[in-house]
């Protein structure tokens, strides 16, 4: 068996194995209201996120991805980008990585857009690629609760949250989202 096949081994055992729903949505409603209830977990547990949150001109909101790797990797998840608290497009995240790492999770992944030239290149290109364009802060919990207005600037913000499983992991990743039709 080959490492490729190793990663969709693990994808699935991951997928099959954790205890929560895939990370496809069946329909936009669905993809909708799950996207919505993450949120409001991310704002009800995280203060400084709902903060910046207030701030953004955008939210873009990934609740159910699902990563699994044995040496090589991979994750998707469907998202939805919120502006005015109303859906204004599907996107799908997509990643693999290689390196040393084991086991499989799901969690929820929210980008807060602080300003409409970092929302403009979410659509630029082929794809939003993390890591090239505009930078991303990937706030931790700890510095997620203490951000606020005040200290968020012309980024973009993420978050990881309600994460469920375990993977352990020393890797090189690579992340795009790209705009889909639900």
């Amino acid at each position: 068996m080959n490492l490729s096949s190793f990663a969709v081994v693990a994808t699935f055992l991951a997928a099959t194995l954790l205890p929560v729903q895939t990370a496809i949505a069946e329909t936009a409603d669905e993809l909708h209201r799950d996207a919505h209830a993450a949120l409001k977990s991310l704002y009800a547990k995280n203060p400084g996120a709902k903060e910046i949150g207030k701030k953004a001109v955008a939210v873009l909101v990934f609740p159910g991805t699902v990563r699994a790797g044995l040496g090589l990797g991979g994750q998707y998840g469907e998202g939805v980008l919120f502006k005015d608290d109303k859906p204004a497009g599907y996107y799908s995240l997509g990643g693999g990585s290689v390196g040393l790492q084991v086991g499989g999770q799901k969690y929820s992944y929210a980008l807060l857009f602080l300003s409409n030239e970092t929302l403009m290149s979410l659509d630029d290109a082929y794809g939003f690629e993390i890591g090239i364009g505009p930078s991303v802060v990937i706030a931790d919990s700890g510095m997620g609760k203490s951000a606020t207005t005040k200290t968020a600037d012309d980024k973009i913000y993420g978050f990881v949250f309600d994460q469920v499983g375990a993977m352990i992991a020393l890797d090189l990743q690579g992340n795009k989202i790209t705009k889909i039709k639900k």
